[in-house]
């Protein structure tokens, strides 16, 4: 909306493709108006539908939001065996998995035996 008023306001006159022509005039400025509060009400719209969706799925339990992860639950623990005997750089080019992700998993294992 700024934009096409900064335009207005130079003088420009705005051609719309599928609309036609809009220019500083009153009945321009209401169609341009018009347009913008349709334009909002879909945004509004598709928000609403999206956090319905979201809903519906969190209420499967096979369904989980977010980045799927990479690596499986067994290939992680297959991963931390070796790291009890062998370097987090000679782990991370056995398996793929990177040293970061290995000492998160680590962490993650040592929190949950305590």
């Amino acid at each position: 909306m700024d934009v096409v008023e900064e335009f207005f306001n130079k003088g420009v006159r705005v051609h719309v493709l599928n609309v036609g022509l809009l220019e500083n005039t009153t009945m321009g400025r209401f169609f341009l108006q018009t347009m913008l509060a349709v334009a909002g009400m879909e945004r509004n719209m598709i928000v609403e539908r999206t956090q319905e969706g979201k809903a519906l799925a969190k209420q499967r339990e096979d369904i989980r939001e977010g980045r799927p992860k990479k690596f499986k639950k067994t290939q992680i623990e297959h991963a931390l065996k070796l790291l009890e005997t062998t370097s987090y750089k000679q782990v991370e080019d056995t398996t793929g998995i990177s040293k970061s992700t290995l000492i998160r998993a680590k962490k993650r294992q040592e929190q949950l035996r305590q």
